[in-house]
């Protein structure tokens, strides 16, 4: 289902703004009913209309006092933590977003250095070119890889050690540790 973009602004023609917003309103209400009864929570809404002095409230004038006297009891901290205006809304999205594209690029630049590699393995010959690869993008590609391994390493090894300490003592682990330095040394001297 694709959704026609609404415009934002203000609407002169007097007919055609009380026309939408009793559609939106009514839209509004009803949104505001089922997301109380899906999530179980307490919900109002008034409605001031330039056009009737009096406010429209939902569900009822009761049900209205009893959210905002709720809502007061509650300390200033805690009735601001979660509140936005348009401003503080837009900021939070496009943080968000700005960091999405960063993680984004991040996998993309990835794939695509996966990509070259695989194809210098299998086909040969892609580096003769050097207009087709930057050799900053494989460094990077390499390091990227190299401190993914060095942190599985760190995982794994950590996950080995915390039984041996439980079971051998400070002993038996500084001896564990020191197979393990000796191992991983011997290891980076061969790669």
């Amino acid at each position: 289902m694709t959704r026609k973009k609404v415009d934002l602004t203000y609407i002169t023609n007097d007919s055609k703004r009380k026309t939408t917003f009793k559609k939106r309103k009514i839209g509004l209400i009803k949104k505001m009913n089922e997301i109380s009864t899906l999530c179980g929570i307490e919900a109002c809404a008034i409605i001031y209309n330039p056009n009737d002095p009096q406010p429209e409230v939902w569900p009822s004038d009761a049900g209205v006092q009893m959210v905002l006297s709720r809502f007061r009891r509650m300390s200033e901290l805690k009735q601001n933590k979660k509140m936005l205006n348009q401003e503080s809304l837009l900021k939070q999205i496009v943080i968000k977003s700005q960091e999405q594209l960063k993680r984004l690029r991040s996998e993309n630049r990835k794939k695509e250095m996966s990509h070259l590699i695989f194809q210098y393995l299998t086909i040969g010959g892609i580096f003769d070119n050097p207009s087709l690869i930057d050799l900053n993008d494989i460094s990077w590609l390499i390091d990227h890889n190299l401190n993914e391994i060095e942190k599985k390493i760190n995982r794994i090894q950590i996950q080995e050690v915390t039984p041996m300490i439980e079971n051998e003592g400070e002993r038996g682990f500084m001896h564990h540790v020191q197979g393990l330095e000796s191992d991983m040394n011997t290891f980076q001297r061969q790669h």
